[in-house]
């Protein structure tokens, strides 16, 4: 189960520990959610959300000073025996040293944060949900070209890796070759990256491995890029049909989002890069609501209906010539 540890996100959200005691490592979150316990601090734990993060704020903060000092401590007792993965202060406030004494039995992380309550809330959830967002691993290589996110699929060895280099000289960016790692961050959005281990390399079968950040400089590699858009490279057949107009698009599935796809015949002399940024291109006009296809269908259309409007008028005028 994929999990983000209160280390990490400490170094991350640049968080003060205030239980260094305390072994950060082994404390994990498995929900990208957050709750402000203030339900829990008025004594309702009911439908308690203690796999969350908590968070507490002003509110919560002064609520809690106002309390009897049993009652308090019995409510955060309650709390941290629920075993939440950690407990964040905004604002830089600070917990009293018997909240701390009732975290450290229990072994929960106190933190602290010098933001304010809902923009650290916001920055979290954001950040939480792309570290736990469902991933799969395929093989291909994922470009950024004119700022769209191209994944270049297809069978091992049919030119992926070139493609991409060739690209690349073109002046794009190399976001992952051979592995792209793929996160569902929302419904509509798939961002794609490369493992540690292949990140900014490329391999070219009779050359070997390529540093692309070494060789081409940082301006040519991204960490991470939205996909937009799926070409499968594929063999030439001369018996299939391949689409020559494009009025509707085709898709391919990751994790249950739809993403452009279009398959794209392999034979000598075929440019692969201009035909990727072309396709590019044509993706970014179609958004801009400009769909070449369309247009063409659209001429045309006008044009059969000049057509058949010439070809009536002439016809009325062959029948005014035969009645006078």
């Amino acid at each position: 189960m994929t999990y983000v540890k209160v280390s990490t996100l400490i170094g991350k959200m640049k968080l003060q520990n205030l239980t260094p005691e305390i072994d950060t490592d082994k404390a994990r979150v498995y929900q990208p959610d957050i709750n402000r316990p203030a339900l829990q601090l008025a004594g309702f734990f009911e439908h308690f959300s203690h796999e969350r993060i908590q968070i507490i704020g002003n509110v919560e903060y002064y609520y809690s000073k106002e309390m009897d000092r049993e009652e308090r401590l019995q409510r955060f007792e309650k709390i941290f025996e629920s075993q939440i993965p950690c407990l964040i202060y905004a604002r830089n406030l600070q917990p009293g040293e018997d909240v701390l004494a009732i975290a450290r039995k229990y072994s929960v992380p106190v933190l602290s944060s010098d933001k304010i309550t809902s923009d650290l809330m916001a920055e979290i959830i954001r950040w939480m949900k792309v570290q736990l967002a469902p991933s799969i691993s395929i093989h291909g290589v994922l470009v950024d070209v004119y700022g769209e996110g191209v994944l270049i699929m297809g069978e091992s060895g049919i030119g992926k890796s070139e493609a991409a280099l060739e690209l690349l000289k073109r002046g794009h960016r190399l976001v992952a070759d051979d592995v792209v790692s793929i996160r569902k961050v929302s419904d509509d959005t798939l961002v794609g990256s490369a493992p540690d281990v292949t990140r900014h390399l490329i391999e070219l079968r009779g050359i070997g491995i390529i540093d692309v950040k070494t060789l081409f400089g940082v301006e040519h590699v991204k960490n991470t890029q939205a996909i937009n858009m799926v070409i499968k490279l594929e063999d030439w057949n001369k018996d299939k049909e391949y689409d020559r107009l494009g009025l509707e698009d085709q898709y391919t599935e990751f994790l249950g989002n739809k993403v452009v796809c279009h398959n794209i015949p392999i034979r000598p002399g075929r440019n692969l890069a201009i035909i990727v940024e072309s396709a590019a291109i044509n993706y970014r006009q179609k958004r801009m609501g400009y769909n070449a296809a369309q247009e063409l269908y659209k001429r045309v259309q006008e044009n059969f209906n000049k057509k058949k409007d010439d070809d009536d008028e002439e016809a009325d005028r062959s029948m005014y010539d035969a009645i006078y």
